[in-house]
């Protein structure tokens, strides 16, 4: 899988590098308030499963997602399935950011990316656990372990089963070492997400794993955002470019002038560059949301022309929601004050603003934090989630 750096396009590779990293450190500082802050992340995660399901086919609802949070299913099996797969996510998305905070992590060694698959799959239910061959033969996919079968990948044949720990740990040594600069990193965690999808190292869900251990990459280097931006968005925007630019890299050397390994060096250049931009899009995207005078508009105008069934105590419930947008959380005291009414009526306004989720509380007497439920995404963030065609010439990414 030589070469894992590329040496093609240094050029636009180092301009997007200094343009992702900008970028991110102003995400970064965007939002200050904690509870704010908390509460995006949560919806990114969210988003992050809606997208991820996108990339492999299947298409989960944000009300869907949110149904499934509560144990709320759905009665036809297959989209049931998708609120399974969702659930999954979202917890190995939390509990490995957990990880990560909690202390240094080996992040390319084996035993974390199996960890990743087994922690994924540990939660699905066990009919969920099976895939089929290309030629139709049904297998019992092992959470976290290293498929022991072949495979083809549309027009690619990942290595033998039996070379998988060699091909791991040479995956290890090179990205997990010393060699690669700090200036080159970012690069290298963009080579990285190819060449462990072209290992292949399980026997399903390689496309899942393969993105949450990219984003633990970006999480691990200070480019996650504080969990403010998601990369699947942008690589399901651009599903189809995403699969080609795969599938391009997996190509051999195509001649003297293409490097000295047996892969295309600038097929793995194109690549990461394909990664950065992407990434670069993506941050930019959510810097454009997360401007706090916009979002502060956008609330205003879901109440005044969306929130039409709320006959009574709408002026009040947008501006609870407005200052909580702003300062994260406050006393349920101090609504009094934000809508100028007395104790009796105040404490009718923030039992309509609970039964509608516009806010939500930790206990029946905390204090009011905001809330953002499927029913307001779309307003207060446009195109947060896209209702995107899945193409069916691409090829699946599992």
């Amino acid at each position: 899988m030589e070469p894992l750096l590329p040496k093609a396009r240094e050029a636009r590779l180092s301009e997007l590098t200094c343009e992702v990293l900008k970028a991110a450190g102003r995400l970064t500082g965007q939002v200050h308030s904690r509870v704010v802050l908390d509460r995006l992340a949560d919806l990114v995660r969210e988003m992050n499963c809606y997208y991820s399901n996108l990339i492999e086919g299947h298409k989960t609802a944000p009300r869907e997602i949110e149904r499934a949070l509560k144990r709320d299913f759905t009665g036809d099996e297959a989209q049931r399935d998708n609120q399974e797969l969702s659930l999954a996510h979202i917890a190995v998305e939390r509990i490995m950011e957990e990880r990560l905070a909690a202390g240094p992590v080996d992040v390319y060694a084996p035993e974390f990316v199996c960890w990743l698959h087994r922690e994924f799959y540990s939660r699905l239910p066990d009919r969920m656990h099976w895939a089929k061959t290309t030629g139709g033969r049904p297998y019992r996919v092992e959470p976290g372990r290293l498929r022991n079968f072949m495979v083809d990948v549309g027009r690619h044949t990942p290595p033998h089963f039996e070379a998988l720990p060699e091909f791991m740990d040479r995956f290890h040594a090179f990205y997990g070492g010393t060699q690669i600069l700090e200036t080159t990193r970012l690069v290298a965690v963009a080579a990285a997400h190819h060449r462990l999808a072209w290992i292949h190292p399980f026997g399903d869900g390689n496309g899942r794993v393969v993105r949450l251990h990219s984003q633990a990459l970006l999480i691990q280097h200070g480019l996650g955002g504080n969990g403010l931006w998601t990369l699947s968005r942008g690589l399901a925007r651009r599903r189809q470019r995403y699969f080609a630019c795969l599938a391009a890299a997996d190509r051999g050397r195509q001649g003297d002038l293409d490097g000295r390994g047996a892969l295309s060096d600038a097929a793995l250049a194109g690549f990461c560059e394909f990664f950065l931009e992407t990434s670069l899009d993506q941050i930019q995207f959510m810097s454009g949301l997360l401007d706090l005078p916009s979002l502060r508009t956008r609330v205003e105008r879901y109440f005044q022309f969306q929130a039409l069934h709320l006959q009574r105590y709408r002026e009040e419930l947008m501006r609870i929601v407005r200052a909580l947008v702003d300062e994260g959380e406050i006393p349920r005291a101090r609504v009094q004050v934000i809508t100028g009414k007395g104790a009796t009526v105040s404490a009718e306004i923030i039992k309509r603003g609970l039964e509608e989720g516009v806010f939500e509380s930790p206990s029946p007497k905390g204090p009011l934090r905001p809330a953002f439920p499927a029913a307001v995404q779309e307003f207060y963030f446009p195109q947060l989630f896209l209702d995107l065609p899945v193409e069916p010439d691409s090829e699946p990414a599992s």
